[in-house]
């Protein structure tokens, strides 16, 4: 038989364990929404921060200051404004619809006229029944859920202008099939079919997209053309694809010549085999960010663009003949581009990685003061880019 004092022991432990478990439901919350497919570096708790992060991840309030975010971005893209001056629209609903969406679906949301900040009520899995056309002045921010465009037609940015997308995963990304397509409240038109971008841009100005998952599929992760101008591309994370990133539309097409683009923070992660980006025509700032062993080649381009790798961190495979950053993508020979330039400076090659640099004259980026920044050096890459990807982040809680 228990004793008085054996009783009031297991009470008091019974007690305390209760206190504990409701003390503390946000660790339980953490645990279960760990991210499957992003991998996670020892870091010490009060951790280097990158430019854009810095500007607002230590906010605990981030989740009522959503906002703030639209004035971190740095690079061209550094004047999206996104939906910044608009209202919030909460997606409630997963469904979708091409041609006559319901309000509460992030398709209803993402064609409207006016800004919008377009959050998520809850975690949320989205199969889109065709691409999803995304207008003017807005943002898709995915922080505080796990947000999923997956597995159909993604993303199209096409004629629009300051949009944001951050903090969501676009992966294994089907071509859409032709059909009518909505893109505002008064326009149905008909499209011909997507080509399976995860995010394509065409002919758009002032983007910014950040924090973003890659991966698995049909065509590219992320495409922009068609004289496309102004984009920040940024604390992504890229995973198992062929052709990842493509800046400018075609040989030929001069129109992209206008195109300036900054790839800055980016993880780009295992089992990616080429264009890291691949440019044509216009002007890439590529700057801070980590490239572990690509298959064929990281950065490459034609038709003389010119290409600034500024303290990337660049980490070749064991196959010998991976080793190479760069490749000209033409049949002329080094008498054609030996006058592209192509300029590497303050960069940390690792296991025999090296860069083929061509033409001369100046090639460091020619900023305006609000997109300006200073590339840390490339040593600090594997820290500074540690977060690549959607973040968890959590109400009153630092991000």
């Amino acid at each position: 038989m228990a004793t008085p004092n054996s009783l009031l022991l297991i009470s008091w432990l019974l007690v305390y364990c209760l206190s504990t478990s409701f003390a503390h439901p946000l660790k339980q919350t953490r645990n279960k929404t760990l991210p499957r497919y992003i991998p996670r570096y020892p870091r010490p708790s009060h951790k280097l921060m990158n430019k854009i992060d810095s500007c607002w991840r230590s906010d605990p309030n981030w989740a009522s200051n959503r906002k703030t975010l639209a004035d971190c971005a740095i690079g061209f893209g550094s004047s999206a404004l996104g939906g910044k001056n608009g209202a919030i629209y909460v997606v409630t609903d997963p469904s979708d619809d091409p041609i006559d969406p319901k309000p509460g679906t992030l398709r209803y949301g993402a064609i409207q006229t006016k800004p919008l900040w377009i959050i998520f009520q809850r975690d949320m899995s989205l199969v889109l029944k065709n691409e999803l056309m995304v207008n003017s002045y807005k943002t898709i921010d995915g922080r505080g859920a796990r947000v999923e465009i997956a597995n159909g037609p993604c993303i199209t940015i096409e004629d629009v202008s300051h949009v944001i997308i951050h903090g969501i995963s676009v992966h294994d990304c089907k071509p859409g099939k032709p059909g009518m397509v909505r893109s505002t409240p008064d326009h149905v038109g008909h499209r011909l079919g997507s080509d399976g971008d995860a995010i394509s841009v065409l002919a758009s100005s002032n983007l910014w997209i950040d924090h973003c998952y890659l991966a698995r599929c049909t065509d590219g992760l992320i495409d922009v053309i068609h004289a496309s101008n102004g984009v920040t591309i940024s604390n992504n994370y890229f995973t198992e694809h062929d052709k990842v990133m493509l800046l400018g539309h075609q040989d030929g097409y001069t129109a992209d010549r206008i195109m300036k683009v900054t790839v800055v923070y980016n993880h780009f992660g295992p089992r990616l085999v080429q264009r890291m980006p691949r440019v044509r025509y216009g002007y890439a700032h590529v700057a801070n960010n980590r490239y572990d062993e690509w298959i064929m080649y990281a950065i490459g381009g034609s038709s003389d663009p010119t290409i600034f790798s500024e303290a990337n961190y660049f980490v070749a495979s064991n196959e010998p003949y991976a080793k190479e950053v760069t490749k000209r993508e033409t049949h002329e020979g080094e008498g054609l581009w030996k006058n592209w330039k192509w300029r590497s400076s303050k960069d940390v090659f690792v296991n025999g990685a090296y860069f083929v640099q061509s033409g001369w004259g100046y090639s460091s980026p020619i900023y305006l003061n609000s997109q300006f920044f200073d590339a840390d050096a490339g040593s600090l890459v594997p820290t500074l880019t540690s977060d690549a990807g959607p973040l968890q982040c959590f109400v009153h809680q630092p991000c």
